[in-house]
């Protein structure tokens, strides 16, 4: 008899499809589509933050084509608190303007062809990559504001093909050459898989995210030649749409594009992690560096405290590259090759951290758009910093989503108040260090009586003494470029450019 193989369980899923009565949404009198959008608003916002249960996540998709035009998800510990979250929805006004054409109901789940270990001994040596691994594919979170992609399928039993019929290792290797198709996609798709046998119709419902939905396409497409879809997949119907914000559901049932720009700040709010707050400037991701800014570098740094569009560009934050520019604070490309940073600060022991850290990164290192991932501690305060840093930013948001799950987090760069500078980092040649170190004293002394300066840290890479770089927290973004602009700054540029070993190249600050 063919070996099952175990599997583990987690949130359970709604795929909630609905359509809208367009003639019943014109007809009705003004008074009565503003309650239906307030009340839908309140729904979708008070769901999304997961007011209604003690886990999990929600958001809402435009649908294009005939066969919906809403989809909300639910992702829930239970299905009672899947069944509440439908119910609840039918007690909204908009309800009355909706009909639910479709649902899939599913639960999120990881399987013994990722690794026999994980299910063999949960007291089992298991990597601490691949456990946060498929922590992650169990209690999931949803991109924000990213294309959507959902479609049911099941394991052929037929005559000629019938997957259940195989041995294991002919399934396991199927489905390890599959992932392999899947992982040249990292950094484009986020994918949920969830199992519905014995809940829905087909066997498990896929869920795909991506920025740009022609990736959705050439996955499916090219998965389609892997053995264990050509001769053992088959599908369901395919829905497509783009997440948007609660608070753009009025716009959208008006007919505009969402979302919206105004939607895409609130959206940033609620998002998981936050939406990407400006850039940093940074060094080379293989250690080479850049010329640090705020104490004894020769790069400047642009970190807006306001999100930005999916590009990572805003004009605030153009206007500062182009002012540091102008100052000449550059000592090497401000521009060009550019990377995404997610830095994550800790208050845990910085060896407890680095464990864990290390066996994350083992796993990232799997991915060919992982630059660099490495524990860096402050050179005098008791604070850790766990960088990341990504060729794609949507790669660097989703490192974020496991990186969050390490002891002792507190804060992640770009969240806090005020006006924060991450980023510049750089490689200080051995000989100079002792005398760097010594100047960003000094210049920390300076800063320290600088009207709109709140802190600055020396953070130091854990494996590299001579890799570093600064954060400093300002008032605003005011105070932070005087400081840029005043002669002791750019004294320090000059020195700094003798004593660093790199060169500094353009870091976003995912």
């Amino acid at each position: 008899m063919p070996e099952a193989p175990p599997t583990d369980e987690g949130w359970f899923v709604l795929h909630d499809f609905r359509t809208v009565d367009w003639d019943a949404w014109r007809a009705a009198p003004e008074h009565e589509r503003d309650r239906a959008v307030g009340e839908g608003v309140e729904y979708l916002r008070t769901h999304e933050n997961v007011e209604d249960a003690d886990e999990g996540a929600s958001a809402v998709f435009s649908v294009l084509g005939h066969k919906a035009d809403l989809l909300v998800v639910h992702f829930r510990p239970t299905l009672d608190d899947l069944s509440r979250a439908e119910r609840q929805f039918e007690r909204t006004s908009l309800a009355n303007f909706t009909e639910q054409t479709s649902s899939y109901v599913s639960v999120t789940e990881i399987s013994g062809y990722v690794s026999q270990d994980y299910f063999e001994d949960e007291d089992a040596d298991v990597d601490e990559g691949l456990r946060r691994y498929m922590e992650g594919k169990l209690h999931p979170e949803i991109p924000d504001d990213q294309y959507v992609s959902f479609y049911p399928m099941s394991k052929r039993r037929g005559e000629t093909h019938n997957w259940y019929d195989l041995p294991f290792d002919d399934r396991a290797e199927m489905m390890s050459e599959h992932g392999d198709t899947g992982r040249e996609f990292a950094g484009k798709i986020k994918q949920v898989i969830a199992s519905s046998v014995g809940f829905d119709d087909h066997e498990w419902g896929v869920t795909l995210f991506a920025d740009d939905p022609t990736d959705i396409k050439d996955i499916v497409y090219e998965m389609r030649f892997d053995e264990a879809s050509s001769k053992y997949g088959e599908f369901g119907e395919f829905y497509v749409g783009r997440r948007f914000p609660p608070a753009d559901l009025g716009a959208y049932l008006a007919g505009e594009s969402v979302p919206t720009d105004e939607g895409d700040s609130a959206h940033a709010e609620h998002g998981a992690h936050g939406s990407a707050h400006g850039h940093a400037h940074g060094d080379s991701p293989h250690g080479g560096g850049g010329h640090g800014g705020s104490a004894g570098g020769g790069s400047g740094h642009a970190h807006g405290d306001a999100p930005h569009g999916d590009s990572g560009e805003g004009d605030e934050t153009e206007s500062i590259r182009g002012e540091l520019e102008d100052l000449n604070i550059y000592a090497g490309k401000p521009h060009g090759e550019d990377v995404y940073a997610t830095v994550l600060y800790s208050e845990a022991d910085a060896d407890e951290l680095f464990e864990e850290v290390e066996g994350l990164r083992g796993n990232f290192e799997h991915y060919g758009t992982h630059v660099k991932t490495a524990v860096y501690t402050a050179n005098e305060r008791d604070r850790s910093a766990v960088v990341s840093i990504w060729e794609t930013q949507s790669a660097a948001e989703t490192a974020a989503g496991f990186l969050s799950e390490l002891p002792g987090i507190v804060s992640r760069a770009g969240e806090e108040s005020g006006f924060g500078t991450m980023g510049m980092f750089y490689t200080v040649k051995p000989d100079y260090r002792e005398e760097f170190v010594e100047k960003f004293a000094t210049v920390g002394e300076l800063l320290s009586d600088i009207d709109g300066h709140q802190d600055t840290d020396l953070m130091v890479n854990t494996e590299d003494e001579n890799d570093m770089f600064i954060a400093s927290q300002w008032d605003a973004r005011e105070d932070a470029m005087g400081f840029f602009r005043s002669d002791a700054f750019r004294d320090t540029v000059q020195w700094g450019r003798d004593v660093l070993a790199d060169r500094p190249r353009h870091v976003f600050l995912a």
